[in-house]
């Protein structure tokens, strides 16, 4: 028999009454009922009940356990009367009877509560990980975490691909975030990158004939932190094929994701048709690339309606370029106590208020429009605005105007918040859906010059060596798959053709010779018959996150860092020795200069 025990504690049943068992764990909680002793002791697996009495020998070693101190017992197997029955357990029909008993590590005072997974500082919970991982709620969302990637790793195996391992250490390159730099020892003065993603790597496993491909890849990027965000480091499944168009990509994720999410949703439903929606589309009804289409809500575009009207503050703003107004209908909610509630929320995220139109019934029990909007537009609009909005008695309409990319993200949070709040978002589902023809082109507003706003590796939708082609109407070969407000796949089909590459990059304002420099792997590769290709990355931990239902990507992270991309547990960022600076022929310089 094993030295410290002969089953978990989630092992035992009835069947194993009058067996002699060793258990060992942790003291999950400790009740005196009238002076016998009841342990709940807790292991990886579970939970089981042992006591003792004071006739019992180790009575007295029993008395002076405190919670989480580690422990093995020996004892006998004995059925639970059945009023005792805990039905709430696997092993709620048993308890053990200590014979002997052995403290194998005492635990001083401690600073968070294991048991109960009641709300705690995130600080210390972090600092003191190792034991915010006993409680129940994220031990079980780390072993649903190692369960998933099991899931992905076979699914993706059988669908005919292999998994390879690619580098660590290796050179920079633009993926839309900051490297983090790795100084060489043996190369004074240069440096090496963490990768962002594999992204170079893995174009170059398929112009090496492997076909299809996939990992389970780290990856680095120097980030701003957010709720689904790591500011330091995270997973992808990491996806390559050869010989493919953006259907071939779409087929394989759907076919996995789908049985992915339902193996692991208990009663939530999952969408297995997944809509494909333009960029412009998804900005225009949704004000983000990445909707919640649990939410039945579309944005409308109603400024013909306020155009030259008696609405002087949204007739103004459309006699300038680039303007709209925007509607969200909004069913259900037509009370001037709600309309009011959006318009402080809007208020409180940097807007001076949102317009709103209620409809009711007034004193004669007719259909009458309320509101600051509905008084100046006049009764005829009201009515029309009212049809087109497909809205009635008891319903209203928010209104948003100026330039859309300035108030698309409050215009999507309202959205958001009016579908919670009136019951229209579906919040037992998944619903996923591709979001294609990103633009490739952005122009920075503060320099007007010309940059990617995407994957620069990329196939644009028009061969680029035409002439007259302007840069901000180039839509590129690149999708996102959106699921319940998150974005948790990126995707495209590359651009192996060289020439149209120099050129990608020469409108973002590359030189030839830069892109040869930066990219030579790539550059060369791509001079040896490179084959069409394409694929995507998903991050793990937001889908970790979605299936956890969980709001906080670190819930689902084993060892997270904080806000403020600080580890309080070990302590880095830290500052190097000078001996390790000197390996590296770097000074250290003083940060407030």
């Amino acid at each position: 028999m094993n030295l410290y025990r002969s089953h978990n504690c989630n092992e035992l049943r009835k069947k194993d009454d009058g067996k002699a068992v060793k258990l060992s764990g942790w003291v999950h909680r400790i009740r005196d009922h009238g002076g016998v002793l009841f342990i709940d002791l807790r292991d990886h697996f579970g939970l089981t009940q042992v006591l003792a009495d004071p006739d019992s020998p180790v009575f007295k070693d029993v008395e002076r356990v405190r919670a989480e101190w580690c422990v093995s017992i020996e004892g006998i197997v004995r059925k639970r009367d059945e009023t005792l029955i805990n039905e709430k357990l696997p092993t709620g029909e048993i308890e053990v009877f200590i014979s002997k008993f052995n403290i194998l590590g005492s635990a001083e005072e401690l600073p968070l509560p294991v048991f109960g997974n009641l709300p705690y500082p995130e600080e210390t919970r972090l600092k003191y990980r190792f034991l915010d991982l006993r409680r129940e709620g994220i031990h079980k969302n780390i072993i649903l975490r190692s369960k998933i990637i099991e899931f992905i790793r076979k699914e993706m195996w059988d669908n005919g691909f292999n998994e390879f391992q690619t580098p660590i250490i290796s050179s920079s390159s633009p993926e839309g975030a900051r490297d983090f730099l790795i100084p060489s020892r043996l190369h004074p003065g240069k440096f090496y990158a963490l990768p962002q993603a594999p992204q170079i790597y893995k174009q170059l496993i398929m112009v090496g004939g492997f076909d299809k491909y996939f990992q389970i890849a780290p990856c680095f990027r120097d980030e701003d932190p957010r709720a689904d965000r790591s500011p330091t480091d995270f997973y992808q499944l990491d996806i390559e094929m050869s010989f493919v168009e953006e259907n071939d990509v779409f087929q394989l994720v759907e076919k996995v994701f789908v049985k992915l999410f339902e193996n692991f949703s208990d009663t939530y439903t999952v969408n297995n048709n997944f809509p494909i929606i333009s960029f412009d589309q998804s900005m225009e009804w949704y004000g983000t690339d990445k909707p919640d289409l649990r939410n039945l809500i579309k944005m409308m575009n109603v400024s013909d309606f306020f155009v030259s009207s008696d609405f002087k503050i949204f007739a103004d703003i459309l006699t300038k370029d680039g303007t709209q107004i925007k509607a969200i209908p909004a069913k259900g909610g037509g009370s001037r106590k709600f309309c009011d509630r959006m318009n402080k929320f809007a208020q409180e995220q940097g807007l001076p208020g949102m317009g709103y139109i209620f409809w009711r019934s007034n004193d004669n029990g007719d259909l009458e429009a309320a509101g600051p909007i509905a008084k100046n537009l006049g009764k005829e609009k009201t009515e029309k605005l009212r049809d087109f909005l497909g809205l009635s008695k008891g319903d209203a309409a928010f209104f948003l105007g100026g330039i859309p990319d300035h108030f698309n993200d409050i215009a999507s949070k309202s959205r958001d918040i009016i579908g919670l709040e009136l019951g229209i978002t579906n919040t037992d589902s998944y619903e996923f859906c591709w979001i294609t023809d990103f633009p490739m082109y952005e122009k920075n507003i503060e320099t007007g010059k010309i940059e990617f706003s995407h994957n620069p590796f990329s196939m644009p939708k028009v061969d680029l060596l035409n002439e007259g082609i302007d840069p901000l109407n180039v839509l590129g070969m690149q999708y996102d798959l959106s699921c319940n407000g998150y974005e948790i796949l990126s995707g495209a089909i590359r651009n192996h053709k060289l020439d149209n590459l120099f050129k990608a990059f020469e409108i973002a304002g590359y030189a030839k010779e830069e892109v040869e420099s930066q990219f030579s792997g790539l550059v060369n590769a791509l001079k040896y018959g490179a084959p069409p290709h394409g694929g995507c990355a998903a991050g793990i931990d937001r889908i970790v996150m979605l299936l956890a239902k969980e709001d906080n990507i670190r819930e689902v992270i084993m060892f997270p860092m904080n806000q403020r991309a600080e580890d309080p547990m070990l302590g880095s960022p830290r500052t190097p020795t000078t001996e390790q600076l000197n390996e590296l022929k770097l000074k250290k310089i003083d940060h407030d200069l």
